[in-house]
């Protein structure tokens, strides 16, 4: 056997245990986001804020995490992700040991909001780019994968913090699980590397090649800033953002609303266990529809995806009030959104090439900052000036429509014309 089979060799094992890695730092951010829900109404009552006012504190903490992303993404390729992922990791479960400890509501903007932000945006960005480079051959399975560390990881945290909180109380529950937090990112990082310079993959697998067709080049953020598909693909996933997002912010006020939160569904509390499978479901998608992906294109798995969403949100309003039937239905409305993670990161990098590819998604994922203030805040104000949340659903689920739309017409026509223009 030859050196460089040995090294090849080496390399693609070395690429798996990188994925493996990946998804550890990213489970270990995860609840920051989405487990959210379970301090707003100690928070609430702490702080003594309205519901619009402390979901500012959420909103700043997705717009931290992904307006902030480009750079964020720069330090990663400047200094190595073992650097940069062990700071946000540090970030990350500093933000909550902080947060146990605030007595308002800027404080808790800037710990909870601010610091978190940057932390988890930092491993996340990270994550997804370094786990695109090392699998051109299997872009949305891998990114789908990672994603899904992030949005399985709270799984494993949502009934455990849920049962802190009601008989320890909130701050001690940030401060325990901020530790956690910490420690398990910090580890993962230590061994997470970038590709070498000459990294590929031999025998790409043709009918992945046809279905998912790349760049033959890569372009810089610069150059990507001039091409039309980064803006068509920043609007569309802004609107896929701000329909999970609602959901994700608002799920437990939903809960307490309609009187579900603590009904019991298989003798376990309905919103927890709403929490629960949702972490499942919204893992599941990622790596699913990023597979799928892989195999029919892009703008096809798209359409398939963000329908199924606006379907979902639609009859989880429909049954909102009947426990059973809204701990189903939440976790099918992640499973119709959170695919967003893996289909938006490979399909960019298709289109522009692997080389920019952390710091270009850093660019597109500042959409999901868009979506936070949509789906957070200004869903609430919505709701509030309305009097209902009738209108907050109609209007998010038309946003999935128009969305599956536009990309099997003119995104697929654009990359077309990309492509084939070289």
């Amino acid at each position: 056997m030859t050196i460089a089979v040995q090294r090849e060799r080496a390399w693609y094992l070395n690429r798996w245990n990188q994925l493996v890695l990946g998804v550890i730092a990213m489970m270990a951010i995860s609840s920051p986001q989405y487990v959210w829900t379970l301090f707003t109404g100690p928070l609430n009552q702490k702080l003594g804020t309205s519901l619009a006012q402390l979901q500012w504190t959420f909103s700043l903490l997705i717009i931290l995490q992904t307006w902030l992303s480009p750079f964020q993404a720069y330090l990663v390729d400047r200094f190595g992700p073992r650097l940069l992922i062990s700071i946000g990791a540090l970030l990350s479960g500093g933000s909550w040991l902080l947060s146990a400890y605030v007595d308002n509501i800027w404080a808790l903007y800037f710990t909870y909001g601010v610091l978190g932000g940057f932390g988890t945006g930092i491993i996340y960005v990270g994550i997804i780019g370094l786990m695109v480079r090392w699998f051109p051959d299997r872009r949305g399975l891998a990114a789908g994968l990672a994603a899904a560390g992030y949005g399985f990881g709270a799984f494993f945290t949502s009934f455990p913090i849920d049962s802190m909180i009601k008989s320890s109380g909130y701050a001690h529950t940030l401060v325990v699980w901020g530790v956690i937090q910490a420690v398990i990112g910090v580890a993962a990082a230590q061994w997470l590397r970038l590709p070498p310079p000459d990294y590929s993959v031999r025998n790409l697998a043709p009918a992945a090649a046809i279905a998912t067709a790349q760049s033959k080049r890569d372009y810089s953020p610069r150059e990507m800033l001039q091409n039309p598909i980064f803006y068509l693909l920043f609007v569309m996933m802004s609107l896929m953002s701000t329909s999970g997002l609602m959901v994700t912010s608002n799920v437990g006020p939903f809960a307490k609303e309609f009187g579900v939160a603590d009904a019991l569904v298989l003798g376990m509390a309905a919103l927890p266990l709403s929490l629960t499978l949702s972490r499942v479901t919204n893992g599941l998608t990622r790596p699913f529809f990023g597979w799928v992906s892989d195999q029919i294109g892009r703008e096809t798995t798209m359409a398939l995806a963000f329908s199924l969403e606006a379907v979902a949100i639609l009859i989880l309003f429909m049954f909102i009030d009947r426990p059973a039937l809204f701990v189903i239905l939440t976790g099918l409305v992640f499973f119709g959104w959170g695919e967003i993670f893996s289909l938006f990161p490979s399909t960019l990098t298709d289109t522009f090439g692997p080389k920019f590819a952390a710091t270009n998604y850093g660019f597109l994922y500042i959409a999901q900052g868009i979506g936070s203030i949509f789906g957070g805040p200004v869903a609430a104000l919505l709701k509030q000036a309305t009097g209902s949340w009738t209108t907050v659903f109609i209007v998010v689920a038309a946003l999935d429509i128009v969305t599956a739309v536009l990309a099997i017409t003119v995104l697929r026509s654009l990359r077309r014309r990309h492509f084939a223009s070289g």
